[in-house]
């Protein structure tokens, strides 16, 4: 190491305030332990950009060194002069413990005496002189923000007990199982009474728990826990790719809440970031004085929309670190499924960006090459070594084969999210219901490319966010229209072909936008319309997990089957849902009027007792109770092409779902082989 005087240097403080002083040591004053040794195949993958498992050998690793307990670390900072920890044992004092080395850019060394639980940093000393502190890349855990120093925890404690969930994932086939998610953000969904800013992950994992269960959906998705400085970011800044953040507790309280929820049954989505991060001056931009994580020209490295940096995704290490993010959390803690954010902005590299403010790519195109490449090798390490892990992601633009696999061209997500369902289905819903008829391609248009991908319909916290308001305020008309036009909208949703997502108080009907500094308006429960909305969400669910016509075939068009989308007098829609193997026949009608429509004729399949097995404008979902008294039989009458129909009453701004029983008044079983989506 290069042997310095003594001298005071300006930099950020150790626990993340700003302006304090730092004494640069002599070298001669630290006892570094000798380089250690990386396995030949691990090189190997680490320089081609394949190395997966990283934060097997980054970061901070409780260890045995020459006799002596203490902690390993490693960091890559290649343009380094020079690298040492600070923490509490060296009086947070670059120059004590210095780093080691090598030709990878890699610094390693051994400090005896640390142990679990203590908060460090990397000082890092540009070639300029400038000492710069950083939290560790590959910290597992971090401190409550706003301190930004990382923290040794030991991995290997846990004693996990979702075996069974865990066995059961990997001979998921979950394009056929029914799917209804819960997106959560922790910090917002329920606050302490006590004082206390946040509930802890152990806590959240029970009264969550009870909820997802009341309400029955199978999923839950959580906004980003990994660790992110500000909270008005909602976690899509993240600083911390190995951390879950310490908010609400450790990494194994983390562990426990998900392994809770496992055992229940239930499973959990994260949202992952790797389209971006932030500026702060403790994380990973310019950390040893260069870009090294991200690009250096603005023009790919810098995001306008979001004022953070973009990775630089054609480099082998950051491929490394990001790919070692995505294993690790499946890996360490059981998740079940990554959201990758911001996707559409990884595949442009003129995403929101003017002519002359982007860099063409090496064929003179908009693609961004190194990112394709980089999702693609995501889904291939996901789906080759977790089966049963499901991708997902969030991509707004017309890029075909997103979820498609990669030996077949696509980028090989499980899912993506359907944004033009949820553009379109809300544009029609705004509309006050005189106007309806005159779009009613706005709903009939999602068929045309329904089966184009596996999508999954989201009504994501983007929808009622930045003065869009809550999704029952975004309802056309009085107070009793407002709700059945939001039953209206869950039911068409959960109708239509295609995994479910719905954010937190969408259930209730909250009438304010979400608020990331406040809990969920839990006093509207008790409410006799705001509880009939949460019931009806509990029936979707339950129907949806029931009834295999609705979740069995999501994926391909033999699943559906349109009757009639073209009676825009009435603005109602008719369409089959069908079931593998012939198992199940669906019906499932709406009416977007106020005007009940008393013996509306709907052509079917087969004749036969058809029973009513969901009606949005029940009494206990807060509705005036219109139906067909149960069930509805057959008229031998030729309707929307096809021979048989059935005389049902429409309630106002209400859908019902019928279910084909056999025939005869009481309900044969028929085969339903000869029924497709041809009628």
């Amino acid at each position: 190491m290069p042997t310095q005087s003594s001298q005071q240097l300006t930099s950020p403080s150790p626990r993340g305030g700003a302006g304090s002083t730092v004494t640069v040591r002599p070298a001669s004053e630290t006892v570094p332990a000798k380089s250690l040794r990386w396995p030949s195949a691990d090189l190997f993958a680490l320089r081609r950009g394949m190395h997966c498992a990283m934060y097997q050998h980054l970061g901070a690793h409780p260890a045995e060194h020459e006799g002596k307990q203490g902690v390993r670390f490693a960091v890559w900072a290649p343009n380094a002069k020079r690298v040492c920890v600070i923490c509490d044992k060296n009086g947070w004092q670059h120059g004590k413990s210095d780093l080691y080395g090598s030709n990878e850019g890699i610094w390693t060394g051994f400090i005896s005496g640390m142990k679990p639980g203590d908060a460090y940093k990397y000082a890092v000393e540009t070639q300029s002189g400038q000492i710069l502190e950083k939290m560790d890349p590959y910290s597992f855990y971090c401190e409550v923000p706003p301190k930004t120093a990382s923290i040794v925890y030991d991995l290997e404690q846990y004693d996990w007990g979702d075996k069974a969930w865990v066995d059961h994932r990997e001979k998921t086939d979950w394009l056929a199982e029914p799917m209804s998610i819960y997106e959560v953000h922790l910090a917002s969904w329920k606050r302490p009474k006590d004082g206390r800013r946040y509930f802890t992950y152990r806590e959240l994992a029970h009264s969550l728990l009870e909820y997802v269960q009341e309400m029955g959906y199978t999923h839950i998705e959580l906004m980003p826990i990994t660790e992110h400085p500000f909270d008005g970011s909602w976690g899509y800044q993240t600083t911390g790719y190995f951390a879950p953040t310490s908010r609400f507790g450790s990494p194994d309280d983390f562990r426990y809440f998900v392994d809770y929820f496992h055992q229940a049954g239930i499973g959990v989505i994260i949202d992952w970031v790797p389209a971006h991060f932030p500026t702060d001056a403790h994380s990973i931009g310019r950390f040893d004085g260069t870009a090294l994580y991200e690009h250096a020209d603005p023009r790919q490295g810098f995001h306008p929309d979001w004022n953070t940096y973009i990775f630089n995704f054609g480099r082998h290490e950051v491929k490394n670190f990001l790919l070692s993010s995505a294993r690790f959390w499946i890996e360490q803690y059981h998740i079940d499924g990554l959201r990758v954010d911001a996707v559409a902005s990884m595949l442009y590299l003129d995403y929101s960006r003017n002519e002359g403010e982007w860099i063409p790519n090496q064929y003179g195109g908009r693609e961004n090459l190194e990112a394709i490449q980089f999702l693609k090798d995501l889904n291939i390490m996901v789906h080759g070594e977790f089966p049963g892990v499901m991708t997902l992601a969030e991509e707004s633009t017309s890029w075909g084969g997103v979820s498609r696999p990669v030996y077949d061209g696509g980028l090989g997500f499980t899912f993506k999210w359907d944004m033009g369902w949820m553009n379109d289905t809300l544009h029609y819903l705004h509309r006050d219901p005189i106007y309806r008829k005159y779009h009613q391609n706005e709903l009939s248009f999602r068929m045309i490319y329904a089966f184009t991908e596996n999508f999954v319909l989201p009504l994501s916290h983007d929808e009622i966010v930045h003065g869009k308001k809550a999704l029952i305020s975004q309802m056309p008309g009085d107070y009793w229209q407002q709700f059945a036009n939001l039953r209206l909208l869950y039911g068409y949703q959960y109708c239509m072909p295609g995994k479910k997502l719905l954010f937190m108080g969408c259930e209730m009907a909250q009438w304010h936008e979400w608020n990331h500094d406040a809990e969920l308006d839990w006093g509207l429960v008790g409410n006799t319309h705001h509880d009939g909305v949460r019931n009806y969400i509990g029936d979707l669910n339950r129907v949806l997990r029931e009834h295999p016509a609705l979740h069995e075939n999501d994926f391909a068009d033999d699943g559906f089957s349109w009757i009639q989308a073209d009676d825009a007098e009435h603005s109602t829609y008719a369409f089959c849902r069908f079931a593998h193997s012939d198992r199940e026949l669906l019906v499932c009608v709406f009416n977007f009027t106020p005007a009940v429509q008393e013996n509306y004729r709907v052509g079917v399949p087969l004749g036969g007792v058809y029973k009513e097995i969901l009606n949005s404008d029940a009494a206990i979902y807060g509705g005036s109770n219109v139906g067909n008294q149960g069930r509805v039989v057959t008229v031998d009458e030729e309707m929307h092409g096809r021979s048989q129909c059935v005389e049902i009453v429409l309630p106002p701004l209400g859908m019902v779902v019928l279910r084909y029983e056999g025939v005869g008044e009481k309900g044969t079983a028929v085969q339903l082989k000869d029924v497709g989506h041809d009628g």
